[in-house]
């Protein structure tokens, strides 16, 4: 009998250290998942000024210092939100139009377990289309973390679905006054939007302010609870285990 019982526990602590790395997996999992560099919203309608928010979160021990944003095709940067003792700099193409905004800081950057948003405002296309958004995550070590991969990949960009359907932001007016072309204020360069990041962006009457944090899509929701079901099972499993043990002695 005393042999029985010491197999049962052997088996029984084998069980349960099985099931705690299968749940540490799961947290771990799904730590890492929600990590992503994210732009929200993911879904606005055509022509609308909208408000985007760049998400970054640190998924490293060392902070983050740099992140650089590709402005898709599809949409128009006109202003940006400044984020103390970050710096903003952007490209431009040949016709002037911003194909790159970069954020930067000399100061202790964005640390591990922490996580920094940049607004920004953009003019979407006037049709139905999809605006990919690639970012590039500098780490201080020199490390660069390329989000720019399709959905499901190791490394995923964000996508805003551009759609009459959108019910989340406001078309703009048609006429726009106090921009250049190239989307920033009017009167001011890249350099001089470096130079001006820590004075507050001039207002714009067209741009139209849309909750900047939007809903995670429902996929994230469904995530979430998958997680917690199967936390629940792994829970109810190891309890039923050791019921099963204490009535066989």
């Amino acid at each position: 009998m005393n042999a029985t019982i010491q197999t049962a526990k052997s088996r029984f602590s084998r069980f349960a250290t099985s099931v705690s790395l299968i749940a540490a997996g799961v947290l771990l999992f799904a730590g890492m998942a929600s990590a992503h560099v994210t732009v929200k919203p993911s879904v606005s309608q055509p022509n609308a000024w909208e408000t985007y928010t760049l998400k970054v979160p640190v998924e490293k021990n060392i902070p983050t210092t740099k992140v650089a944003l590709k402005i898709p095709k599809e949409v128009v940067f006109k202003q940006y939100e400044p984020v103390p003792d970050w710096k903003v700099a952007t490209e431009k193409d040949s016709s002037g139009k911003v194909t790159t905004v970069t954020w930067t800081t000399e100061k202790d950057g964005i640390q591990a377990g922490q996580y920094q948003r940049f607004s920004f405002v953009a003019q979407n296309a006037d049709q139905n289309t999809a605006a990919p958004w690639d970012a590039f995550q500098y780490y201080s070590d020199g490390s660069i973390v390329e989000w720019t991969g399709d959905e499901g990949s190791k490394n995923p960009h964000s996508i805003t679905e551009i759609t009459a359907d959108a019910t989340s932001a406001t078309p703009a007016p048609a006429a726009d006054s106090g921009h250049d072309s190239a989307g920033t204020a009017a009167g001011h360069t890249s350099t001089d939007a470096a130079k001006d990041s820590s004075s507050p962006a001039p207002a714009s009457n067209n741009a139209v302010e849309a909750t900047p944090a939007a809903s995670a899509p429902a996929s994230s929701a469904a995530q979430t609870t998958a997680l917690v079901l199967s936390i629940i099972a792994v829970v109810l499993g190891a309890a039923a285990v050791g019921i099963a043990l204490k009535r066989r002695k």
